[in-house]
């Protein structure tokens, strides 16, 4: 089977150089041209020797995402359906913001949670996606852009769990937030997670990045219904691992809440939440529930999201209602689902 480099950490390349018989020096040209200057081929690698190019190109792949569809929405935001090589379909989104541009990637094909609020979940897992994959969607991107310069930010939070692709995800931040790699700042990646204790510990344990927990509910049997997950992390322990999250400087922990009439909208709500989260270096991302026609949940009006933000300042909270982008072209958050591929 031939290598795949974007897959390869900067140790397994040099490891794998030097079983060719080459200088570790090679490796780290070939890594250069992958993530920095987003070569697709071999033959792009222009300072390496053609005989070079030609033994690479015996010896490893690099490996594309198959862009099936793009969209653009009215507000400008993007979104990429990518076919992976067994027929899976994957989804990435551009996301235009004042003064740069946000990508939110996918870390599996569909997602095991089940969240009973989001499209991905509806379909199952199919699989996790390499580390190859994963990169390769912010590659793809990039390629595609006039001005890949203000592409910035990059939040997993698109279809899947990454903290239950924790050794792939693990190794493709490192690919991009690496000197040697895409070398994005780590400050500017987040992972969301929907509350796998475990997995967030060793995250901040393993890599600086921020941390975004897909909160939800303030009482373990309102959360138990929205999110299964939480039958084997209860509110307690969740909070409790958020509490020990190593947050350098002036971080802070999002929490992601989905608002949903009649279910965790109500101010007893919003004082549950000032009082769960008291304490915690935190800020509160309020999004309406995008309401779906495979979804039994509609969001609550406007001016219950208000009064739900006034209770949580009051509490002395940076509440933010996050108003959803790329609606039009069904990219907005829990909308994603690559369903124009393999059933």
């Amino acid at each position: 089977m031939l290598a795949d480099l974007k897959g390869f950490d900067e140790g397994e390349m040099e490891q794998w150089t030097l079983g060719l018989g080459l200088a570790p020096y090679r490796g780290r040209q070939v890594r250069s041209w992958l993530f920095r200057k987003l070569a697709g081929s071999f033959e792009e690698m222009t300072d390496l020797p053609l005989p070079l190019r030609s033994q690479l190109s015996r010896e490893a792949n690099v490996h594309h995402l198959s862009l099936v569809h793009r969209q653009d929405s009215s507000d400008g935001t993007r979104k990429y359906l990518f076919a992976l090589h067994d027929g899976y379909g994957i989804e990435s989104v551009l996301i235009p913001e004042r003064d740069h541009l946000t990508i939110c990637i996918s870390s599996q094909a569909g997602c095991a949670m089940g969240c009973g609020f989001c499209l991905t979940g509806k379909q199952g897992l199919n699989r996790n996606l390499t580390p190859a994959e994963i990169v390769d969607q912010v590659i793809h991107v990039k390629r595609s852009m006039e001005a890949p310069d203000r592409l910035t930010n990059i939040v997993f939070m698109g279809m899947g769990e990454p903290l239950a692709n924790y050794d792939s995800l693990l190794k493709a931040i490192n690919n991009l937030v690496g000197e040697t790699g895409m070398n994005f700042s780590h400050r500017k990646v987040t992972i969301s997670t929907c509350g796998l204790v475990p997995a967030i510990r060793r995250l901040g344990q393993d890599v600086s990045v921020n941390l975004a927990v897909s909160l939800n509910a303030t009482t373990n049997r309102t959360r138990d219904f929205l999110m299964p997950i939480n039958r084997c992390y209860p509110l307690d322990e969740l909070i409790s691992a958020c509490r020990d999250f190593p947050l350098p400087n002036r971080r802070m922990i999002t929490f992601e809440y989905v608002l949903i009439r009649g279910i965790n909208d109500t101010l007893d709500d919003a004082s549950r939440l000032a009082a769960l989260l008291r304490g915690l270096r935190a800020k509160i991302n309020l999004i309406a529930l995008n309401a779906q026609d495979d979804l039994e949940f509609t969001p609550p009006p406007m001016e219950q999201i208000l009064r739900f933000q006034e209770k949580l300042v009051e509490n002395h909270f940076t509440a933010i209602i996050r108003k959803s982008k790329g609606q039009d072209i069904h990219a907005a958050c829990g909308q994603l689902s690559g369903k124009h591929l393999r059933s």
